[in-house]
C-alpha cells in the first residue's frame, strides 16, 4: 500500500544527503572568509550610517519593498523527479500528505530569508520609528510570517495554471500589493494597509478558485520548477567542487557573441579562445555571476565612505570574479571532441589564462571609472594599479598552478 508520508520521508532524506554533500565544500572554502569580511564591513558602515541617517530617508518604503518582495517570492518545493511523472501519476489522489509535508518544508527553508531581512532592517526601523510612528516591530514580523504563508499557498495554487503569462501577472500583482501593505502598515496607515490586504486576499481567493477549477496537478510544471531550483544550487556548488550531473542551460545571445568574436582571427591556435568566449557568454553560469559581482562590488564601493575600504571591496570582488571564472576549465570536461581537435594541449590553458586576465582587467577598468565618477582620483590610480597587478598575479600565479 502506498504511504505518502513515508515516501516524503525517503525523498526528503535523499534530498538532504545530496544537499549536505555539497554544503560541506561551500562552507569550508576560502570564498566564505571573503564574504564574511564583506558582510562584516557592510554591517559596520551600516551602523555608522544609521547614526547620521537623513531625516527624510524613506525608511518605510525600503522596509515595505524588502518585506514585500521576500513575502511574494515564495516558491513551492516538491522534491519531485522526472520519473515521478510516470510512476506516481496513478497515486495522485493519495499524494495529499506528501504535498502537505512539502509545503511545510518549503516554508521552513525560506525562513532564513525572513530572519536575515528582519535582522538587517530592525536597526533601520527603530532609528526611523520616531519619525514614521509605526507599530511595534514584533507586529510587523508577525504580519511578515503570515503573508509568507499566504503567498506560499498562492504560489502552490497557481502552479496548476499552465499559462506562464497568467502566472507572471499573478506574481507581479501579489508583489505590488505585498509591498503596499507593508509600506502602509509600517507607516502607521492602518486603513490603507487593510485595503491593500483585502485586495491581496482577493487575489489569493482567485488563485484558489483557479486551482480548484484546473483539478489535476501539472506534474511536468512542478518537476520543471524543482529542477530549475536544483540547477541553481548546483551552479553555486560548482564554484567549489565538481558537480558531474550539472545540466547547463545555453542561451544564444547573438549580438554579444558577435561583439566578442568580431575581430578574432580564424586561426587554429585561437580555437580555445573562441570556445571560452562563447562559453562565457552563452552559458547560464558565468556571465550572470560576473555581472552580478561587478554590480554588487560597485554598489559596495560607492556607498562605503572610507576610500581604503572602497579599494579593498573592489579587490575583493575582483578576486571573487576570478575565482568563479576558474571553473571554465572544467566546463567542457565531458565533451570528447576537445581531445580530437588537431590543436596543441598548451593552447587550451593559454587561451583560458588570457581570457580570464582580459575579463579581470575589464572589471578593474570599470571599478576605476566608478572612482572617476566619485572624483576620487587617488583611488582611481590605486584601483587601476593594484587591480592590474592582482589580476596578473592571480591568473599567472594561482590559476596557472591549478591548471598544471
Amino acid at each position: 500500500m502506498f504511504d505518502a508520508n513515508q515516501f516524503f520521508k525517503d525523498r526528503f532524506s535523499s534530498h538532504m544527503k545530496e544537499i549536505s554533500r555539497y554544503l560541506r565544500y561551500i562552507f569550508t572554502g576560502h570564498l566564505v572568509i571573503a564574504m564574511l569580511f564583506f558582510v562584516s564591513a557592510l554591517a559596520y558602515y551600516y551602523q555608522q550610517w544609521l547614526t547620521n541617517m537623513p531625516e527624510n530617508f524613506p525608511a518605510a518604503l525600503v522596509i515595505g519593498v524588502v518585506f514585500g518582495v521576500i513575502a511574494a517570492y515564495s516558491p513551492a518545493r516538491t522534491l519531485l523527479k522526472e520519473a515521478d511523472m510516470v510512476f506516481l501519476l496513478p497515486a495522485e489522489t493519495k499524494m495529499g500528505p506528501y504535498f502537505r509535508n512539502a509545503f511545510i518544508y518549503s516554508f521552513v527553508i525560506q525562513l532564513y530569508l525572513l530572519a536575515l531581512a528582519a535582522a538587517a532592517l530592525a536597526p533601520l526601523y527603530h532609528a526611523a520609528r520616531t519619525e514614521i510612528g509605526g507599530p511595534a516591530y514584533s507586529l510587523i514580523l508577525l504580519l511578515f510570517v503570515l503573508f509568507k504563508i499566504w503567498n506560499l499557498a498562492a504560489s502552490w495554487w497557481v502552479l496548476k495554471v499552465r499559462d506562464a503569462n497568467l502566472r507572471m501577472l499573478d506574481f507581479i500583482s501579489r508583489m505590488v500589493l505585498n509591498i503596499a501593505a507593508f509600506y502602509f502598515f509600517v507607516s502607521g496607515e492602518n486603513l490603507l494597509a487593510g485595503f491593500a490586504t483585502l485586495l491581496l486576499a482577493a487575489i489569493f481567493g482567485y488563485d484558489y478558485y483557479l486551482s480548484r477549477k484546473n483539478g489535476g496537478l501539472a506534474w511536468d510544471l512542478l518537476i520543471e520548477k524543482d529542477n530549475a531550483r536544483m540547477r541553481s544550487f548546483y551552479r553555486l556548488a560548482n564554484m567549489f567542487t565538481d558537480v558531474p550531473h550539472l545540466k547547463n542551460q545555453v542561451k544564444k545571445r547573438h549580438w554579444l557573441v558577435a561583439l566578442l568574436l568580431k575581430r578574432m582571427p580564424l586561426q587554429q591556435d585561437r580555437t580555445f579562445a573562441y570556445l571560452y568566449r562563447i562559453t562565457t557568454v552563452r552559458s547560464s553560469d558565468y556571465l550572470g555571476l560576473y555581472l552580478r559581482l561587478l554590480i554588487i562590488g560597485g554598489l559596495a564601493a560607492f556607498f562605503v565612505p572610507n576610500i581604503w575600504v572602497k579599494i579593498i571591496f573592489c579587490l575583493l570582488f575582483l578576486y571573487l570574479s576570478g575565482f568563479q571564472l576558474t571553473s571554465l576549465w572544467q566546463h567542457h570536461r565531458t565533451v570528447v571532441w576537445l581531445d580530437l581537435y588537431p590543436v596543441k594541449p598548451e593552447w587550451r590553458s593559454a587561451a583560458l589564462l588570457r581570457w580570464m586576465l582580459q575579463l579581470m582587467l575589464a572589471q578593474t577598468f570599470l571599478f576605476g571609472l566608478l572612482f572617476l565618477f566619485m572624483q576620487l582620483f587617488t583611488g582611481l590610480l590605486i584601483v587601476w594599479a593594484a587591480g592590474a597587478a592582482f589580476s596578473y598575479w592571480f591568473v599567472n600565479g594561482y590559476v596557472k598552478k591549478q591548471l598544471a
